[in-house]
């Protein structure tokens, strides 16, 4: 989890890669209308981000039942929305990482991406609405994403 620009998909790609686990990004879970509105750089609302939400609980769900492994990339910037996605209270057999950085780097790598529907006035209001979570594994992006998994792998003894 973590807000724009903190390397999710990137991160969770290679995570994923390396332990031969499925891959699914939080964004290929938005509703049409979501990536309009995201598009032409207006924050969605929490009503906006219900559909959303509970179509990734959906698929966790379904990887729960089937006993398959999955890393997923999403933002899960506020604690209801976690609750939401089955992570809190007693999550089972999920892990929390937060991908954590400073809002100068996000807004570094934001402004270097190219065809994401993500706009940088954006990145705001994601860290304004960002509630930290307390018992995640945090983790300093400003490392490489190599060292960021190998730390992940490490405290989560994967």
């Amino acid at each position: 989890m973590g807000p724009a620009g903190s390397g999710k998909t990137t991160v969770g790609k290679l995570l994923a890669a390396q332990l031969s686990w499925e891959f699914a990004d939080g964004d290929d879970f938005h509703p049409p209308a979501n990536i309009e509105k995201m598009s032409r750089g207006i924050p969605l609302t929490d009503e906006d981000r219900l559909p959303w939400l509970r179509s990734i609980r959906e698929a966790i769900l379904q990887w729960q039942a089937q006993e398959k492994n999955a890393v997923i990339a999403c933002s899960a910037l506020k604690r209801s929305y976690r609750v939401l996605l089955g992570i809190y209270p007693n999550a089972k057999n999920i892990k929390l990482v937060y991908l954590k950085g400073s809002y100068d780097l996000l807004l570094e790598r934001l402004q270097s991406r190219k065809g994401h529907y993500m706009k940088e006035q954006m990145l705001a209001s994601q860290l304004a609405d960002l509630e930290e979570p307390e018992d995640a594994l945090m983790i300093d992006v400003s490392k490489s994403p190599e060292e960021i998994v190998s730390e992940i792998r490490k405290e989560l003894s994967m």
